[in-house]
């Protein structure tokens, strides 16, 4: 994407002919982008959205972040290539994606259990392909801790938390307020390893929390007692990977390293008496890397290890009942999915 820079086109008359013919195919290919025509399906980007303050939020594993204004990615076909985001070293893939306003603060939660507020503010606005700053020294972070989950803040009465071996609890909101001590530890990583995923909920809903496996457990979110209890019972080849609040209505987003994703109805999914039961396959993956709960009227934001971007809306997504392998999502190529997010779609006039 153009950043940007304007560059002059050099005169290229002396130039081998061999250079000359690489530089006008990269010039061809760069046209293309820019008639913001997809490569993977050759169908023109849907319009985008109007300015707002609305921005995308990518970490690294390694704690490098950067935003940027939601509306400066183009909302493209499901399957699509998607185009490239933050630029990290090879060994640093993305982990996390969120969408915050420039005005709001994030709860930023570690695998050790942490808790810290970072003002979405306090990032460098970058264009959509551009470096981000190290959040460690920022936040003091412990050695090889890591970023798993980011939430805007006030996004409901409650915030679950689930580990690796299917721990679950839920902090209340006020907790994690302004008085918020940097680095408060809100779990255990002793009861039930370390920390995956986080999530906002009502405080009356329930609780859907599925296994990197594509295993799933439902049930109240009212009975996770205040010092929380086991959510899903996982096996020792298996690890709880994602939490989402959801209701009988609601439809899941789940999505697996390999780009396939699908939308599990909860109406085809039993809701369990108590927490702490084995789970049920929800989808069929060898690796399951999110689940978000979603509408038709929100887009999906993935993002791959090779750091390729794609936005799509969920319309795109089949809803089903039963368990399916899902349908592609983004396409890739020596690459696989870390991480993905939602957000409400944005129309021009808005």
């Amino acid at each position: 994407m153009d950043d940007g820079i304007k560059l002059e086109r050099p005169d290229l008359n002396n130039v081998a002919h061999e250079v000359k013919a690489y530089i006008e195919a990269l010039e061809t290919e760069l046209a293309r982008w820019q008639s913001r025509r997809d490569t993977a399906t050759g169908t023109e980007l849907e319009p985008g959205e109007p300015p707002t303050t609305l921005n995308v939020i990518t970490i690294s594993a390694r704690g490098l972040a950067k935003r940027t204004p939601r509306y400066l990615y183009g909302r493209q076909r499901r399957g699509g290539m998607g185009v490239f985001d933050l630029e990290t070293a090879g060994a640093d893939p993305p982990a996390v994606l969120a969408l915050a306003d420039e005005s709001e603060v994030v709860l930023l939660f570690t695998d050790f259990g942490r808790a810290f507020r970072l003002p979405v503010a306090s990032l460098a606005e970058t264009p959509v392909r551009g470096h981000g700053q190290t959040l460690a020294a920022m936040l003091q972070f412990r050695p090889h801790e890591r970023i798993v989950a980011a939430l805007p803040e006030s996004g409901g009465a409650y915030v679950a938390l689930v580990s690796q071996r299917g721990w679950v609890r839920r902090v209340r909101s006020n907790y994690l307020g302004k008085s918020l001590i940097p680095g408060t530890s809100f779990h255990d990583v002793k009861e039930g390893g370390y920390l995956t995923a986080a999530c906002w909920t009502p405080g009356n809903g329930q609780l859907f929390i599925a296994t990197r496996l594509g295993k799933a457990i439902r049930f109240l979110e009212s009975q996770v007692p205040t010092r929380g209890c086991l959510g899903i019972r996982v096996d020792v080849d298996d690890a709880a990977r994602a939490v989402t609040a959801v209701h009988p209505d609601s439809g899941v987003f789940l999505l697996g390293n390999d780009g396939k994703g699908t939308i599990r109805l909860m109406a085809g999914f039993s809701a369990n008496k108590a927490p702490g039961a084995g789970g049920k396959v929800a989808m069929k993956t060898d690796d399951l890397i999110g689940a978000v709960t979603v509408s038709e009227e929100d887009d999906i934001f993935v993002i791959s290890e090779l750091s390729k971007i794609i936005r799509f809306g969920v319309d795109e997504v089949p809803a089903k009942e039963g368990v399916v392998q899902g349908v592609n999502c983004i396409a890739l190529r020596n690459d696989k999915v870390t991480a993905l997010t939602v957000s409400r779609r944005l129309e021009i006039g808005d």
